[in-house]
């Protein structure tokens, strides 16, 4: 680069003042009487031949350059392919602080064109800069731990560290994002549980109770309260796996899936497990999707939990004998999958908070449907996950529709995938 600027600085300095004292010399001669023709003609040869000279200079300099030895790659092969394997994202930096090496961990986040690039561009991290301006050649590592808030929270540890050996800097992250995650769902885990398990437990054990003591003989009592009994235990019960696929999804959030999955048949799928409940809702659900839909990465497992959750919570918050309507098209690039019913909608200024644990538009509904206010917690993590958006929209007594779109693959992409 050095060596390129200085041909283009030596042609600029010899053209630039000859072109102006050649323009000043044909003035100048055409001033003095000099047919106007004859004028131009010699300006033009003259302007010709200090071309030619400029350019063997420039010439001359390419040789000297050409001859000059290239500089040696700071970085052995040997430490190279070892970098290399490294699963955890190392980029070396030189002097001036520019990237000079980047493993396959760190280019799959800062991007293949990282040479030469200053580490304010690739990480956008004042504390990691800072690191980098301060350690001195030698000394312990510098650790840092930040966060990137967007497009999924993550958080790394990085190792900052300048050889004594070589002008390079180290600059080694670890991703600490699974073991972040981990931590805050055990303490939300016993957190929500203990809240959300409070109300049945105490019933169950009310009932309980009251049939050890002066129901004890009451059989239509016993009957009346087992009753009762059985669906709270089930409420537990469902209130538990609910929490406990919230996590799993939460910890894998982060990890992007890579299998090929077609959405029509996952779609008509968890359609068919709802059935059943559609049919003594005495509601009709209706799937419609245009022909020659491209196919998306996911997980088909967590797509199918996605999209069993929507038409579930249509089926039970519909209106009683009428419709759900799910349809697929391709929008934008994307796969949108719409779920639609006919129920009495939702207000205005609950949809910004649909998706919170345990937030219910009406909560003595909810439990009487069976609901534990975590489906569309659930729904939001897996959209998450699938590097998706979710709309909601809703108008009082027209209904509600939730709409899901996914990335869709290109034809190139979806025949790799399916070899692979």
């Amino acid at each position: 680069m050095i060596r390129s600027r200085f041909r283009w600085k030596t042609a600029r300095d010899w053209l630039w003042p000859f072109a102006c004292g050649l323009a000043a010399a044909g003035a100048w001669l055409w001033w003095r009487g000099l047919p106007e023709h004859s004028a131009v003609l010699f300006a033009a040869f003259i302007a010709a031949v200090l071309a030619v000279f400029a350019g063997h200079r420039a010439w001359q300099q390419h040789q000297i350059d050409a001859e000059m030895p290239t500089p040696p790659d700071p970085l052995p092969e040997v430490a190279r392919e070892m970098f290399e394997r490294l699963p955890d994202p190392l980029l070396l930096l030189d002097e001036t602080g520019r990237a000079v090496f980047a493993n396959a961990a760190m280019r799959a986040a800062v991007g293949a064109d990282y040479r030469r690039k200053p580490l304010s561009v690739l990480l956008r991290e004042p504390s990691i800069q800072q690191a980098v301006e301060t350690v001195g050649p030698g000394e312990a590592p510098v650790t840092i731990e930040f966060s990137i808030p967007v497009p999924i929270e993550r958080h790394f540890q990085a190792y900052v560290s300048r050889s004594a050996q070589a002008p390079l800097t180290f600059v080694l992250l670890h991703d600490l994002t699974a073991i972040k995650r981990t931590e805050r769902m055990r303490a939300d885990f016993v957190a929500n549980a203990s809240h959300e398990l409070r109300t049945p437990l105490a019933a169950v054990s009310g009932f309980i109770d009251t049939l050890r003591g002066h129901a004890r003989d009451d059989e239509q009592a016993r009957e009346q309260f087992l009753g009762i009994m059985s669906v709270e235990a089930q409420r537990m019960r469902r209130l538990i796996e609910d929490l406990l696929s919230l996590t799993r999804i939460e910890l894998n959030e982060h990890v992007p899936p890579s299998a090929r999955v077609d959405l029509e048949p996952v779609v008509t799928s968890a359609a068919a497990a709802l059935a059943p409940l559609a049919k003594s809702e005495n509601i009709s659900l209706q799937i419609s999707a245009e022909p020659g839909l491209p196919p998306v990465l996911g997980d088909r497992d967590e797509l199918t939990q996605l999209f069993q959750n929507l038409m579930h919570n249509a089926i039970k918050y519909g209106r009683s004998g009428g419709h759900v309507w799910v349809v697929l098209a391709p929008k934008d690039g994307m796969v949108s999958v719409a779920v639609r019913d006919d129920g009495e909608g939702i207000p205005r200024e609950a949809i910004p908070r649909l998706t919170e644990r345990f937030y219910r538009v009406d909560v003595k509904r909810s439990r009487e449907k069976g609901g534990t206010g975590l489906g569309l917690a659930i729904v939001k993590h897996i959209v998450n996950r699938h590097n998706g958006r979710l709309q909601i929209e809703s108008e009082a007594g027209a209904g509600s529709t939730f709409t899901v779109l996914l990335p869709a693959l290109s034809k190139a992409d979806a025949a790799v995938t399916e070899v692979l």
